[in-house]
Parts: C-alpha cells; structure tokens; sequence
C-alpha cells in the first residue's frame, strides 16, 4: 500500500500533464482554425477479437489516439482556403460531417495536417497528384504498410486502429457487437448523444446530424462509429495495403442502414477515387514518444489498481 501511494500520486500529476496535451489539436491560422478532439486509446497488445469481420481484428500493439467526431464540413473548407487541396464534398451546413469526399481526397487532407504542423507526410503522392506506395528508400518507409510513412503524426485510421476504438471495453477485456458498449442494437435517432443511441434507420433524405450530435459513445469515447456516416479506413478491403488504386476498408454504416450495418461483422469497400454521399471520415494521431510513455505509465497503473482490487487489496 505505502508504494501504491506514491505511484498513484505520480500517475494523477502525469494524468493532468497528459490531459492538457491530449483532448485537442489545433490547426490552421485565423478565421480558418479548427480543432480536433481526440481520445487516448491505451492498452497496447490488446487480444484481437475473432466473432467479427474480418477476422481477427481489432488488436493494436502501441498507444495512438482517436479523433472523437468524424471530420466536418468546416474543417474541410478551412483546409481547402489555406491549402488550397480542392476536396469536394456535399454540402449541408458547416458542423456535419464531410461526406462524398473520396479516400484520396481523405488522405490529402491528412498531409495537410501533417505538413501545416511541420511534420511528414503521411501518403505518398507523386508530382501529378497520383497516390504511391512508400519504397524502402523513402523515410519513414515501413515494409509491413505501404501505405503509411511511420514519421506521420495524423493518419488515416487502420482496420485494427478503427476496430478497437469502436468496439472493445479495455476495463473488461472484451468486444461489444456494436459501437456503443453494448451487445444489443443501439436506439435508433435522428440526432443526440445520449448513451446507447446511433443516427441510423432514418429517411434518405433526412441526412447525417451534427458530428458532436452522431449518438452514444463508445466504451474508449468516441462518437458516431456506428451510424450517422460511414468512415474510411485507411487499410485495403483485402488488408494487403500494396495496391494504389485497389478497395480500400469502410465500416459503421450511416444513418439510412439498417443495425447490421454497425456491427463487428459489418465492413464494405470502395474505390478510393470515388466519393460516396454516406461515407465520411475520422482522424486518428500517433502520438510522439514522450506522450505514448505517459500514457503507458498511466496504463501500467490502472492496471495494477484493478489486479489488486480485483484480489481485495
């Protein structure tokens, strides 16, 4: 007990450090900044879940962080003025998500995150605007993702970034069905963020709510994994990531699909050259080393604090 003190104190002081640096990143300058909330998703060499698609899924060896909302109209617009990217997107009005906007247009606005903070790019693009795979030249070159420079920052999510954030309960060590820490099919709405509700089984016409409006949380606290739109993962439909131009990963549903659409066994693909009117975005960070050693600090303690109480101590 008398050293359990000092390490809970240490842990709280480092859990404050930590919580000012971690729930928003700024970017942009002026009338066009724009800030994304993100979580902290520890517990690093999670099990992979094996009940859904594909499987396995869902086990991440290192601490990253998940952006909270989907990403919005706004922020694309602001990207768009000071980086002049000229992503297309449907409009509707500025706090909804940014919908049509294609998986290449996606992962142009992640550079542009990267490169506005001064740091790598996370996708390749050659002098024509064409997406390249990273040659081990390159660095920051990882042979096991082609796809994504290991020096980037802001990335794309992957299948098993998207997965975990959305589905597993890090305190009981297992996987929900759907998004929002249950095994049952949340309440259907058309707006909110009450607990245990998602933005699905609406109209067509009706559309997507406010991203910070997109339903219930998930157990880590992310918002709309389930429903409202469906999000890009950066990883190949058949996980290879060695294709410029071959499918790539989409799950979550959007808010005219029916509740299998937002479960584990639910994943689509699509044409990264070719937007969809219910498919959006989230944003997902790797932190730099000083931040991911204080949030494995602060894992390796609750952990001990739950083994001891779990033994009564």
């Amino acid at each position: 007990m008398k050293l359990l003190i000092p390490l809970f104190c240490a842990a709280v002081l480092l859990y404050g450090m930590l919580a000012s640096r971690l729930p928003a990143d700024t970017f942009g300058t002026g009338l066009n900044s724009f800030e994304i909330e993100f979580v902290p998703i520890g517990d690093p060499g999670n099990p992979a879940d094996t009940t859904g698609f594909p499987n396995p899924a869902g086990s991440v060896p290192y601490f990253y962080r998940m952006g909270k909302f989907e990403i919005s109209e706004q922020m694309i617009e602001k990207a768009n003025a000071l980086g002049g990217l000229g992503i297309m997107k449907d409009t509707r009005s500025p706090d909804k998500p940014a919908t049509s906007v294609d998986w290449i247009e996606a992962a142009r606005f992640v550079n542009w995150l990267n490169e506005s903070t001064g740091r790598t790019p996370a996708y390749k693009f050659d002098d024509n605007g064409e997406f390249q795979l990273w040659q081990p030249g390159d660095a920051g070159y990882n042979s096991r993702n082609l796809f994504r420079n290991s020096l980037a920052k802001y990335v794309l999510p992957s299948v098993d970034e998207w997965y975990k954030a959305a589905y597993y309960d890090p305190v009981a060590g297992i996987y929900y069905d759907y998004p929002t820490a249950s095994n049952t099919p949340p309440t259907a709405v058309a707006s909110g963020n009450d607990p245990g509700t998602a933005v699905y089984r609406q109209d067509l016409a009706t559309g997507p709510a406010d991203i910070m409006n997109a339903g219930g949380l998930s157990r880590y606290g992310t918002m709309g994994q389930g429903g409202n739109v469906a999000e890009w993962e950066e990883t190949e439909f058949d996980l290879m990531n060695d294709g410029t131009l071959s499918l790539r990963g989409g799950r979550g549903g959007f808010w005219d699909v029916l509740t299998s659409g937002l479960s584990v066994t639910s994943r689509s693909g699509g044409f990264p050259n070719i937007g969809h009117l219910g498919v959006g975005f989230r944003v997902a960070s790797i932190p730099e080393p000083s931040t991911a050693m204080l949030m494995g600090f602060i894992s390796l303690f609750a952990m001990s604090r739950r083994a001891r109480l779990s033994r009564g101590i």
